[in-house]
């Protein structure tokens, strides 16, 4: 059995999540199938981590083992875009050791959140619209109050099953790009629902609803019901996962 890495993009909006549930439609069920039907054998996909329904990803990674040792990249990601919905795509196949795990290989993951300040009927899809006026710059002295903290239980979903909530987070910024207030957060892991009820805390801060010891008291907490409101699903993204390099064999060119 040989394994490899897949690099893909998706559109959220449709789908109930990365993760395989019953009666539901997932990226992890779509790529599967898929995947299955190019290869012609059973193929189950590992996903670098979950997203929630309607969370988008513009960069994820998966990994499958197949009896093929040999497969030619160009040719695999040509037919796999062919008869893959439009809402996902994929762009590389790399042989990988047998050791390396999308999920536990990883060393970092990157989040963005989108919040516009008017109506855009361009981006009603895929950010979130503010209709009060939000103190960005508070926003952005509440953001690095979070490298001081490396428990995030007030901030993850409750009964999940990881053995920690302890997180480490490297980056945590509000920029204005592109005609939208950008949330850019990085970390070693993360929770479920962890960056949804990080930015809805920090809209409560924003509108001058909690101030910036509330939200230290907050964190300090480890209680969920303390926190803000989960921010809307539609605007958040997965725009990077991060691996040694040395984990990787040679691109494999088939």
């Amino acid at each position: 059995m040989a394994r490899f890495f897949i690099e893909l993009s998706y559109n959220g909006k449709k789908y109930h999540g990365w993760q395989i549930q019953p009666n539901a439609i997932t990226v992890q069920k779509v790529l599967n199938d898929s995947l299955s039907k190019i290869l012609r054998e059973e193929i189950n996909v590992v996903g670098c981590g979950r997203t929630d329904t309607g969370v988008h990803a513009t960069y994820f990674v998966a990994h499958f083992e197949s009896e093929k040792q040999d497969i030619d990249e160009l040719h695999f990601v040509h037919k796999m875009n062919r008869i893959l919905p439009k809402d996902i795509a994929v762009y590389s196949l790399t042989l990988v050791d047998d050791e390396t795990h999308t999920r536990f290989s990883a060393t970092s993951r990157t989040y963005e959140y989108h919040i516009v300040d008017k109506k855009n009927p361009f981006l009603q899809e895929f950010a979130y619209q503010s209709h009060v006026p939000l103190d960005f710059n508070l926003m952005n002295e509440a953001s690095r109050i979070l490298f001081d903290y490396i428990d995030f239980t007030s901030f993850s979903k409750l009964h999940t099953d990881v053995k920690t909530n302890n997180c480490k987070i490297t980056k945590a910024i509000w920029e204005f790009k592109n005609n939208k207030w950008v949330f850019t957060i990085s970390a070693d892991r993360f929770l479920r629902n962890m960056v949804r009820a990080i930015v809805g805390t920090l809209l409560e801060v924003g509108r001058g609803k909690m101030t910036l010891d509330q939200f230290k008291k907050v964190i300090e907490a480890k209680d969920r019901g303390v926190a803000g409101t989960s921010a809307p699903a539609h605007a958040l993204y997965l725009i990077n996962v991060t691996y040694p390099e040395e984990l990787f064999k040679a691109k494999h060119q088939g």
